[in-house]
């Protein structure tokens, strides 16, 4: 049994917590996130789509939606995106659709993004929306978390840590900002971000029908 249903054993019906992750590339999101999804069954990933190559291993609909320029541009027409932005001369962007099934279903929903895709997504489910930016402990750790990696190339690597500069000034914007300079540490303070969000009165709809039967 997961933490969440510890602290909640009723089990009052609740809305569903649109939980963002971000963080400058190699701040360690992505391995926070994949660690709160082995844990936290009523957590799902949102999958982005997105207009840049598949890369060896990913695979189409798992790690993201690879979709070409055309059909990205025909999506956001249509209005398919909760929220979309340009990255490194490709599109990324989180369809409506699978966000809605998640949250009908009474899961909560997981978004790795960035601060643009976090601000139109909050201006769009306010409430809703709860905003974690990671941090690293500082630019010279970072670079070498980048390099570590062996995925990007030096030129490549040096627009990565021109973006995260921009990316960290953008770090007002959030509801909550973690240092990952311990992975285990930063990840049990998401846990418990989440866990307290989800026990919000705002959250919490079921629990009107247990006051009223209180107060009668």
């Amino acid at each position: 049994m997961d933490a969440y249903h510890d602290l909640d054993p009723h089990g009052f019906r609740r809305r569903g917590v649109l939980f963002v992750l971000s963080s400058p590339s190699g701040a360690g999101k992505s391995t926070i996130a994949r660690m709160l999804l082995a844990d936290e069954p009523d957590l799902e990933m949102s999958v982005s789509a997105t207009t840049r190559p598949i890369r060896p291993k990913e695979v189409d609909g798992s790690d993201y939606h690879f979709v070409d320029l055309e059909r990205f541009r025909a999506m956001v027409s249509a209005g398919e995106f909760l929220e979309w932005a340009h990255v490194f001369d490709h599109r990324y962007g989180t369809p409506r659709e699978p966000v809605d099934r998640i949250l009908s279903s009474g899961r909560d929903v997981l978004f790795d993004i960035d601060w643009q895709g976090a601000q139109q997504l909050y201006q769009l489910a306010g409430g809703d929306v709860v905003r974690v930016f990671i941090l690293p402990p500082s630019m010279a750790e970072l670079q070498d978390r980048l390099t570590r990696r062996g995925t990007d190339t030096p030129q490549v690597i040096e627009a990565r840590m021109s973006r995260a500069s921009n990316e960290v000034s953008h770090w007002d914007g959030y509801d909550y900002v973690l240092v990952n300079d311990d992975v285990n540490r930063c990840f049990r303070a998401v846990k418990t971000i989440l866990a307290a969000e989800r026990l919000k009165r705002s959250r919490q709809t079921g629990m009107i029908g247990i006051v009223r039967r209180l107060t009668r």
